[in-house]
């Protein structure tokens, strides 16, 4: 089922002022996941890239292919899921902290936040 596409914020000078989250802009399915994997891939892009590693030393740390770490740095995740790259972050060395919570009324919709 496609996602409904938000109002948009405004209008000024000939383009249109989006909400916070460019995948429900484009009427992206599941927008919230999609930015979600989104940004967990940029931390584990940043993390590598931290570390000096090659795509290959990544790769063999990660234990994936070398083409996955080239597609996961360009932004191609059809093949993850968020299960997978929290598993990546914790292979990298880093914790991962998971927080449900009641959501606030004035908030809208529940939210996946990645921070």
């Amino acid at each position: 089922m496609k996602a409904q596409r938000p109002a948009l914020a405004a209008r000024n000078n000939g383009y249109v002022v989006g909400s916070a989250n460019v995948f429900a802009d484009l009427s992206v399915p599941r927008p919230e996941e999609a930015l979600a994997k989104a940004e967990l891939a940029h931390k584990i892009t940043i993390f590598i890239e931290r570390r000096g590693m090659t795509q290959a030393e990544a790769a063999a740390l990660l234990d994936v292919d070398q083409r996955k770490i080239s597609a996961l740095r360009r932004g191609r995740l059809a093949g993850y899921s968020l299960d997978r790259l929290v598993r990546l972050v914790v292979l990298l060395g880093h914790d991962v902290e998971i927080v449900v919570k009641k959501r606030s009324r004035s908030c809208g919709p529940a939210r996946l936040l990645v921070a």
